[in-house]
C-alpha cells in the first residue's frame, strides 16, 4: 500500500463497507443514496477512495454502478484517477439536470436517500425534474457505518497520530518569544507535511500574568509571542481520510504560573476521569457523571468535551454547558474519539486544552499518541 500512488483499502474491506450501505439502503427502503460534500465529501470518500475538492454527489444505487458526479470540470481527471468502485463524470453545468439525468439511468425516481447538506436550490430543482420523487435524510445513518474502525482503519489511524504528534514536538522546538503567532502554522504543517496533509492548526498565544484569550484560535492572529505567554492548542494532521488531533498548553520562556498550572492539573483530571470509564458498553450518561470534576474544582469548560473522529458522534459537553439535549449513546469496541476538556475560568479570558484521540477497547482506552500529557515550557 505505500506505494501506491492513491492508497485504498483491500477488496474486503470495501465490499464490508458496500454490504453496510446495500442494509442501510433495505432498511430506509429507497432506491439510492446521494452522499453531498462540498469540499470533503467524507461518505464518498469512505465508499469510492473520493475525499472531495469541491462539490461532488455520490449517487450508490440499490442495483447498478454506482456514479460519482464532480466539480469542478478539470477536477474529473484525478477523480477518475482515484476513484474505485464507481463511475466518475463531471457533474455538469446543472448539478441538478445531471443528477437527475443519473437517477432516472439507475432507476431511482421515486424516493432517495441524501446524506450530508445538499443545498436547497439543487433539492428543489431535483425535485422539478423528477415529479414525485422523495428525498429521505439519511445522514445519521451513514455516519453510523463509520464509527466502529476495521483493522484497516486503525492502522491509518495510528499513522495520523503519529504525524500529529511531529507537529506537537515542532512546536516544543521552535515556539519562542517574537515569532508571530501566524508563524506557528508553518511549524505545525511542516512538520508532518511530507507524508500527511493539513486538518487544523486551533492556537492562541496569552500573558499568562494578564491572560485574554482562553480557548485555541481557528485563525492565527499576527501578534508577537511574547515572554511568559501561554500557547495553547488543538492540532489535527491527516493521513488519506483518517485523522490524528492532540491538545497540549505550551509555557513561553518561563514557568507556568500557578493559576495555569492549576487549570492544567483540572484539565489532566478530568481527562483520566472521562477516560477511565470509556469502554465497550461504557454510555454518555458515565461520561457525563465524570467530567462533573471540573465543575466541582470551580471551573468550566467551551469546546466539546468529547467527540468521535471527524466529528463524528457522539458530541459531548458537561450537563451544564451543553447547548442541546444529550441522546443516550453506547460505546463500542474500536470506536475512535478525541477527550479534550477546554479547561476555562467562568469568565473565559484564561483557559487551555489537553487531550488526545483514543481507542475504546473492551476494558478501557488505548491512548493513539505518544507525545507526553505535560505542560511544555519552550524556549
Amino acid at each position: 500500500m505505500p506505494d501506491e500512488p492513491y492508497p485504498t483499502f483491500s477488496d474486503a474491506e470495501l465490499e464490508r463497507r458496500r454490504r453496510l450501505l446495500a442494509q442501510v439502503i433495505a432498511d430506509v427502503d429507497v432506491e439510492c443514496v446521494i452522499a453531498y460534500g462540498a469540499g470533503r465529501n467524507a461518505e464518498a470518500y469512505w465508499l469510492c477512495n473520493w475525499p472531495g475538492t469541491r462539490e461532488s454527489f455520490l449517487v450508490w444505487p440499490r442495483s447498478g454502478e454506482p456514479v460519482l458526479l464532480v466539480q469542478l470540470f478539470n477536477h474529473v481527471p484525478n477523480a477518475r484517477r482515484m476513484t474505485t468502485g464507481a463511475n466518475a463524470r463531471w457533474g455538469g453545468s446543472s448539478n441538478a439536470v445531471t443528477l437527475a439525468a443519473v437517477l432516472r439511468e439507475r432507476d431511482c425516481v421515486r424516493r432517495a436517500g441524501v446524506a450530508g447538506g445538499l443545498p436547497w436550490r439543487v433539492a428543489d430543482e431535483l425535485r422539478a425534474q423528477l415529479p414525485g420523487l422523495e428525498l429521505v435524510d439519511v445522514t445519521s445513518r451513514l455516519r453510523e457505518l463509520r464509527l466502529v474502525k476495521s483493522d484497516e482503519e486503525m492502522e491509518r489511524m495510528r499513522i495520523a497520530c503519529r504525524l500529529t504528534d511531529r507537529a506537537m514536538e515542532a512546536l516544543e522546538h521552535e515556539a519562542r518569544p517574537g515569532m508571530r503567532e501566524s508563524e506557528l502554522e508553518a511549524v505545525v504543517e511542516c512538520a508532518y507535511g511530507r507524508e500527511g496533509r493539513h486538518g487544523i492548526h486551533f492556537m492562541a498565544t496569552t500573558p499568562m500574568r494578564a491572560p485574554q484569550v482562553g480557548i485555541p484560535s481557528q485563525i492565527q492572529s499576527r501578534r508577537r509571542i511574547e515572554k511568559g505567554d501561554v500557547l495553547i492548542t488543538e492540532i489535527s494532521a491527516e493521513y488519506w481520510g483518517y485523522s490524528g488531533q492532540i491538545h497540549r498548553a505550551y509555557a513561553i520562556a518561563a514557568d507556568p504560573t500557578e493559576e495555569y498550572r492549576r487549570l492544567h492539573d483540572v484539565a489532566v483530571e478530568t481527562f483520566e476521569r472521562v477516560c477511565g470509564v470509556l469502554r465497550d458498553g461504557a454510555t454518555s450518561e458515565d461520561v457525563l457523571d465524570a467530567a462533573e470534576v471540573v465543575h466541582e474544582r470551580g471551573l468550566t469548560i467551551y469546546d466539546d468535551l468529547l467527540h468521535g473522529t471527524s466529528q463524528l458522534p457522539p458530541i459531548l459537553k458537561t450537563r451544564r454547558t451543553t447547548h442541546t439535549p444529550v441522546k443516550t449513546f453506547t460505546f463500542r469496541e474500536n470506536m475512535v474519539v478525541v477527550v479534550q476538556p477546554n479547561v476555562i475560568r467562568e469568565d473565559e479570558q484564561a483557559g487551555l486544552q489537553v487531550g488526545e484521540t483514543v481507542r475504546i477497547s473492551k476494558t478501557g482506552v488505548e491512548r493513539l499518541h505518544a507525545y507526553p500529557m505535560r505542560f511544555v515550557r519552550c524556549a
